[in-house]
């Protein structure tokens, strides 16, 4: 992860931004964004710039409009990665490990509030730790977007159906690596999965780019309908009657 291509256009962090409102999560300062009475929750964990990422909270935004109870934590208490910080330095501090030990705790309070499905998208940094979560029965769906510190071993304990939207400019995660990706949830039929490279665009490309450039929030928005049908495929209320369970989950609109 000590590659440029995980600093490149970095955000101009804002406390303010976003439609939504930022409260206390389990132990976690969270940006929260949907209805409150939703029981669907999806878990956004961000890359190194943290929850106050404009991009990442419109896309909170995005996604809440579809009828879910969305959250961004602050797995970083505070101290997001800026540019004056050596990365792999302020990484020792800000590991994978403890974002998955955190990302435990969040989804023990969301189900402590009712939420009874949880889907989570990952970027970069965040995509490990959704990696973790979709090895256990933590949540019902995963999508890691332009990965970062995923290796080909962690997909053959991955359990929860599971998206990779890949950049094919990418150091950290080649399109090379993300095919063994792929090779590896190909040997498992039992674990849905959707694998897409999207031509001509840079790693971080779904979070980072800039709102003025037609071309880059176009490819972004792509990746943000694929991410929101994957998860709106597996993030349903289930209901029971006559013997049959059916299932239903919020509609896309994005």
């Amino acid at each position: 992860m000590s590659g440029r291509e995980c600093c490149e256009n970095p955000p101009a962090l804002s406390s303010s931004s976003g439609n939504g409102c930022v409260l206390q999560l389990g132990s976690f300062n969270t940006y929260i964004s949907g209805p409150s009475t939703s029981k669907l929750a999806i878990l956004l964990v961000s890359d190194v710039y943290g929850y106050e990422a404009p991009n990442l909270r419109k896309l909170a935004d995005k996604v809440a409009a579809a009828g879910y109870y969305v959250v961004a934590p602050d797995f970083f208490y505070g101290d997001p990665y800026t540019m004056e910080k050596t990365l792999s330095i302020w990484i020792q501090s800000h590991g994978t490990a403890k974002g998955f030990e955190d990302a435990k705790q969040v989804v023990a309070a969301l189900k402590d509030k009712g939420i009874s499905a949880i889907g989570a998208a990952g970027f970069c940094w965040g995509a490990k730790v959704v990696t973790e979560l979709s090895k256990s029965d933590y949540i019902q769906a995963a999508v890691l977007l332009h990965p970062s510190l995923v290796k080909v071993d962690d997909f053959k304990e991955v359990k929860a159906p599971i998206a990779i939207l890949a950049a094919e400019i990418d150091k950290i995660s080649p399109p090379e690596l993300i095919k063994q990706f792929e090779e590896i949830l190909s040997s498992k039929p039992e674990v849905d999965k959707f694998v897409k490279f999207f031509p001509g665009v840079k790693h971080g490309w779904t979070v980072r780019y800039n709102v003025e450039n037609k071309e880059a929030v176009q490819h972004a928005e792509e990746a943000h309908r694929d991410m929101l049908d994957w998860l709106t495929k597996y993030v349903k209320y289930i209901k029971k009657g006559s013997g049959v369970s059916s299932v239903r989950g919020p509609r896309s609109s994005m």
